[in-house]
């Protein structure tokens, strides 16, 4: 599978846009795992072209997570335009567009699936990212606001005419919010009835290597995208990678290789934040990783109490899980978690 110019191979598996999660460590991780392209957390324009330091931040991108595409959202057409530019500077693979986050301080401006209330605009706003920028854009969107305006068949050509090079699909509606099953079979009707020359990307519920699988099969889609099922475990990407090409689940992460990227991953969030605010912020993942663990409980605690890098990998280089916790970790199916995601 192409985006444009970007070669994804045969079936890729994407990690979603998610907020407070998809930031430049965690998506190193992922790419490193298996992950085909990442996205950023999802970015406003409007803070980009005000300077606030926070959306700036989240513009970094390393070599080592590419392809990457930066994920912006924002309901007023001028403002987005105007921070294409800055988007660009950054330097990513390709630029989305986020017409999917259901958030109600997000919608209550036209942002994110709140433009699935005016298609007319939805044009707009695509049209003006499309005619400035110099990279590939795509677009990650819901089935429609509710069940009495589902309008993906309609939505998918319109975005395609104008130019997007790839289209990711939520399969709910904003109504529905994170609630009840995601309706794949939309997913398969876009792909056999909108007549799209691009990329369709599948996203909602393919939250384990055996649903990964059964998205592809079942949909038809290009690629999968994964969100809640990444969160705690990146290693979601090579285990669907080794499921899609044998039909058989690889062994779980070992207690020391899941040690082993939790560390990782807290010290290049201590690289990139500042050792303060990476101990800080990685205070929030830890309940990721050792979820299904029971006594990685007293773990947690432990860790979430520590000031410094050092502390933390002190702590967990000497706890040992119990004997039952670790052939249960062994064999769980990991459960997503709550996450803002498109």
């Amino acid at each position: 599978m192409r985006i444009a110019n970007i070669e994804l191979g045969e079936r890729p598996i994407l990690l979603a846009p998610m907020e407070d999660v998809s930031d430049p460590p965690f998506r190193r991780i992922c790419r490193r795992l298996g992950a085909d392209l990442v996205y950023t957390e999802f970015i406003s324009t409007g803070g980009l072209v005000y300077g606030a330091e926070g959306s700036h931040q989240k513009l970094d991108v390393y070599d080592d997570e590419r392809p990457v595409g930066i994920q912006i959202f924002g309901g007023e057409v001028d403002q987005v335009r105007d921070a294409v530019p800055i988007v660009e500077r950054a330097g990513p693979d390709l630029i989305d567009i986020n017409f999917g986050c259901p958030v109600k301080k997000v919608v209550c401006k036209d942002g994110g699936a709140g433009i699935l209330r005016n298609l007319p605009k939805m044009r707009q706003i695509t049209e003006a990212v499309v005619e400035r920028a110099s990279r590939p854009v795509t677009v990650k969107t819901r089935l429609g606001w509710s069940d009495d305006s589902i309008r993906i068949l309609d939505v998918a050509r319109m975005l395609e005419d104008v130019g997007i090079a790839a289209l990711a699909v939520h399969a709910r509606t904003r109504s529905q919010m994170y609630t009840g099953e995601a309706r794949w079979d939309w997913l398969r009707r876009v792909k056999q009835e909108a007549g799209l020359s691009i990329p369709l990307i599948g996203n909602g519920d393919a939250t384990t290597p055996a649903k990964i699988a059964r998205m592809f099969d079942e949909t038809g889609v290009d690629a999968v995208m994964i969100g809640r099922g990444a969160i705690g475990n990146p290693w979601i990407f090579r285990e669907a990678r080794h499921y899609l090409s044998t039909g058989t689940l690889p062994p779980r992460p070992t207690w020391d290789e899941r040690i082993a990227v939790v560390v990782e991953h807290l010290t290049l969030k201590c690289e990139w934040l500042g050792e303060r605010k990476g101990v800080l912020e990685m205070r929030r993942m830890y309940g990721g990783y050792f979820k299904g663990f029971p006594s990685a409980s007293r773990l947690r605690l432990l860790v979430s109490q520590a000031a410094t890098r050092d502390e933390v990998v002190d702590i967990l280089g000497e706890f040992r899980p119990d004997e039952a916790d670790l052939e249960v970790g062994a064999h769980r199916d990991e459960t997503p978690a709550a996450v803002v995601e498109a």
